[in-house]
């Protein structure tokens, strides 16, 4: 497999929706006939399944900047006045977000604790690209009278498995907030869908789990004829 460095940096005309030729990329549709150039991983321990990845931080920003002008015309609609950004790849990207919804700040929660933090208000998470233990998610106690009756959005950069925004949504819920939308570059198969509950979710673009078969099926239809 070779190492794919135009991922992320441009957005496509001409592409087809879908996994590559290759066998290694996946083109995600952003509408309007274009697409996004993903890579594929393989997850572990999942019998050849794969994701179509998504790092905003390693990403162009004319791909930041089109994303987040997505996200943000979808949580417009919601009227959201504080912006909760998700660490660590979620925060740029929720900074985006809250400059072009005309917010003057955002609220960053933190996997990292600082010492006035409480360990009250934390909860332990995981996602499907990060599934050690031990790892927590803390709200700076500072800031919760600025989420506390008013309307909040969240912004991360991919709900998967569903399970670090769940931590999300349960801290929040620690201190009285219910989020009117949660805002994400990329929603990635369907298991997010139970952890979020009525929350609804927008995602820039969507990918599936793509399955061992899938790909077998594309190499074979790509594989070059001997004479």
């Amino acid at each position: 497999m070779t190492t794919r460095t135009d991922v992320w940096q441009e957005i496509h005309d001409g592409l087809v929706p879908g996994v590559q030729p290759d066998g290694e990329s996946f083109a995600a549709d952003f509408g309007g006939g274009k697409t996004l150039l993903l890579p594929l991983r393989r997850l572990p321990g999942d019998a050849g399944n794969h994701v179509a990845s998504l790092i905003v931080t390693q990403a162009s920003f004319v791909v930041l900047d089109a994303l987040a002008d997505r996200i943000s015309e979808a949580l417009a609609t919601h009227r959201p006045e504080v912006i909760v950004g998700v660490p660590t790849l979620g925060l740029p990207l929720a900074e985006a977000v809250a400059r072009r919804l005309g917010h003057t700040r955002l609220v960053p929660l933190s996997t990292s604790r600082k010492f006035w933090y409480d360990e009250a208000q934390s909860m332990p998470i995981s996602s499907v690209t990060s599934p050690g233990e031990g790892k927590r998610i803390y709200m700076d106690p500072r800031m919760i009278p600025l989420l506390q009756d008013r309307r909040v959005a969240v912004v991360d950069d991919v709900l998967s498995t569903g399970r670090s925004m769940r931590a999300v949504l349960d801290l929040l819920d620690l201190a009285d907030v219910a989020p009117v939308m949660i805002g994400a570059a990329m929603l990635q198969g369907d298991g997010w869908r139970e952890a979020v509950g009525e929350v609804p979710a927008f995602g820039a673009i969507s990918t599936p789990i793509v399955d061992a078969e899938a790909l077998q099926a594309r190499a074979r239809n790509h594989r070059p004829r001997s004479d």
